[in-house]
């Protein structure tokens, strides 16, 4: 067992807090505008995309943590795009009932 001994165990959670502490913050996180708020799922495909490309052009992630990225982002793009088709679905029976002459009441 690696740490069996408690005091090799206490001077590695020291040491990897202290590193923690004083490690950079994450240079390929990207920071969103403040003014950009998704509103339709139209919005939220544009950010997947983008987010996809940045993680696809970034050189310090490995082949695997790559793919596990852009796996979990497609597929919430796919949710994103099944909201989108069904908003599309909705506002055209809405269209097409507001369009019908409304029937009297047959009571």
């Amino acid at each position: 067992m690696p740490f069996a001994d408690p005091e090799k165990r206490r001077e590695y959670d020291a040491e990897h807090k202290r590193r923690m502490r004083v490690a950079e913050p994450c240079p390929t996180r990207l920071t969103l505008p403040v003014e950009f708020r998704a509103k339709t799922a139209a919005d939220v495909l544009a950010l997947l995309n983008e987010q996809i490309e940045t993680v696809r052009q970034d050189s310090s992630l490995g082949s695997v943590e790559r793919a596990k990225a852009v796996g979990y982002l497609a597929g919430i793009a796919l949710r994103a795009i099944d909201a989108g088709d069904v908003a599309a679905r909705v506002e055209a029976l809405e269209s097409i009932l507001k369009s019908r002459p409304k029937e009297r009441d047959a009571a």
